[in-house]
Parts: structure tokens; sequence; C-alpha cells
């Protein structure tokens, strides 16, 4: 059973040469971008709109780092949502060595609509089924 704050969604990503920075070590932006998208891929899904974009990140520090061939592993949970917005939390480790390299209290997710204002989403619990993933707004490209 599922706690209250537990880590609900979890990425893995690979520390590989074009992540790291002057240092031999991972590179806070490259480490940032995955986060934000991440962040951005549970919005959607939790929020049932493709239109979630990041409002709000607070504090970051980084506690430790990785090196070419660590494996990182992120996760996120939803902490409240808002009338547009969804609140959420991450966590980074170093799966190699288990250090905690960051963790970020608070990321939020506004959904727009289709002329880019806040719009309500309706939802007040973190889903765990795909029933919230977005249809798509265009047609799908044909088979080739």
């Amino acid at each position: 059973m599922r706690q209250p704050g537990d880590i609900s969604f979890r990425t893995r990503k690979w520390v590989k040469p074009e992540d790291l920075n002057a240092n031999g070590t991972l590179f806070g932006g490259s480490l940032l971008r995955w986060i934000d998208e991440e962040a951005a891929i549970y919005a959607i899904v939790q929020l049932g709109n493709r239109r979630a974009v990041t409002k709000y990140m607070s504090e970051i520090e980084f506690v430790s780092s990785a090196v070419e061939g660590d494996l990182i592993e992120m996760g996120l949970t939803a902490t409240r949502f808002g009338r547009t917005s969804l609140t959420m939390r991450a966590q980074v480790r170093n799966m190699i060595t288990r250090e905690l390299i960051l963790s970020i209290d608070k990321i939020v997710f506004v959904s727009l609509d289709e002329n880019g204002e806040p719009v309500p989403h309706g939802y007040t619990q973190i889903t765990y089924d795909r029933d919230r993933i977005p249809a798509p707004t265009s047609p799908r490209r044909p088979q080739l």
C-alpha cells in the first residue's frame, strides 16, 4: 500500500559522456531538463491535458552527483491539485551509490487551453490508470 508522500512515478537515465560537465560529473542542466520533461509527462497524464506547462520550481540544491556510467532514478509524486494546477515534488538518486542527488519540494504545472490561458482540470486525486491520457489533437501519420 502506498503511503502519502511516497514517490509514485519513476524513470531511470544512464549517464553518458554527453551528459557530463567540465568536472566529469553529471551536468546540472541535463538533470534539470530530464526532471522537467518527466514532470511534464506526469502532469499531462494527471491533468488529462497535453497543454500542461511548468509554472514554478522551488529551490534546488545538488547534494551529490553521478559520473559516466552511473544510473540515476527520478521520482515524482503529486502533492496538491489546484483548480488549474498540479503541484508535485521530485527526488533524484544515484542507483549505483544509492546517494540522493537532489530533491525539489515544489514543482507546479498549469493546465492551459488552446489560447494559452489557465483552464480548470476538474481532478482532485492521483490516477494510476491510463484514462486521463489526452486523445490526439491531430490525425496520426499513416503507417509506412
